[in-house]
């Protein structure tokens, strides 16, 4: 266990640098999937590094989202998100609140982006259009291979079925969301009780998530004490959602994590980014427990997440 409590898992087996996917050998995944299920059983977080996603995507897609925050209010209230109807566009500074027991909204602003074949909404910001696109794709295919590993891990008899309950990723049918998250800086005094991002669970299966190197992410591990996510240079931080620990019957763990108000007079001033990767199983895949042991009553994938989303806001 590292020394933050939260384990690193290199990749670079089963990574997107493996051209050949079925080229990789059944001991060398169960070895991944015996690392990754540990990791999330435990503390439900977990770093993973030689991913096979290049850095130079991850800054661009950074580069991108900056340009796009740094334009005046009026120009990113064109892309204003819809709640009711879809899962895209952008989220204003302090409109939603990770913990929804906080009567004060987050400080904080985001873009969200859903499916490819939705992309006409974003015929006004080409650039980001173009850089979104591929690095979706990317981040795709690397969930699809942690989802792999994450079947052999619970020992499913169907090792492609986590798999198959996201074939619809990237299309309508599905609501994973590419989150460009960015963090203002604080010229002011905020309201009492205000974090940057408060307490919560992720929704989905897993969320696979980009920080920048200003760090802030705190953990909760498993003596209910939280713990700083540092920034490791490269590492991917996966993270395992509600809907994954229904799924396992509590085999997994979804774990609190929180983004406070910076104490140094420094961070304060100084923005903050990360992109998060909110996997989803498709909108019509039924949730019930894969024991058999119906400890959750089952429920549909897109019900649920609306039911959550509609709090957040």
């Amino acid at each position: 266990m590292a020394a933050s409590a939260i384990p690193i898992v290199d990749f670079q087996k089963y990574g997107l640098n493996v051209t050949d996917p079925k080229s990789v050998t059944s001991d060398v995944l169960e070895t991944t999937a015996e690392e990754i299920y540990d990791a999330f059983s435990t503390i439900g977080f977990l770093y993973l590094i030689n991913h096979g996603i290049e850095q130079r995507k991850v800054d661009a897609m950074f580069a991108v989202s900056k340009s796009f925050f740094d334009q005046p209010m009026e120009e990113k209230m064109k892309f204003l998100q819809n709640h009711q109807d879809c899962f895209h566009g952008y989220i204003a500074l302090e409109s939603e609140k990770g913990n929804i027991k906080n009567p004060v909204a987050d400080f904080k602003e985001a873009f969200n982006f859903t499916a490819k074949d939705d992309g006409a909404w974003l015929a006004d910001l080409p650039e980001f259009k173009s850089t979104t696109f591929p690095f979706f794709d990317d981040v795709i295919q690397l969930s699809e291979r942690v989802l792999d590993v994450l079947s052999i891990g619970l020992k499913l008899q169907d090792r492609n079925f986590l798999r198959d309950c996201h074939r619809q990723m990237g299309r309508k049918g599905n609501t994973t969301t590419l989150r460009s998250n960015y963090y203002p800086p604080l010229t002011g005094p905020v309201k009492p009780g205000q974090a940057r991002f408060g307490q919560h669970t992720d929704y989905g299966t897993i969320t696979l998530l980009f920080q920048d190197d200003i760090g802030g992410l705190e953990v909760m591990n498993t003596d209910d004490v939280y713990v700083p996510a540092k920034p490791i240079p490269g590492a991917i931080v996966v993270i395992i959602g509600d809907l994954m620990q229904r799924w396992t019957a509590d085999q997994l763990k979804a774990t609190k994590h929180r983004v406070l108000i910076p104490e140094s007079e420094v961070k304060k001033r100084q923005y903050r980014q990360s992109l998060a990767f909110f996997v989803n199983p498709d909108d019509d895949t039924i949730i019930k427990s894969l024991d058999g042991s119906d400890k959750y009553d089952p429920i549909l994938t897109l019900d649920y997440l609306q039911r959550e989303f509609i709090q957040m806001y």
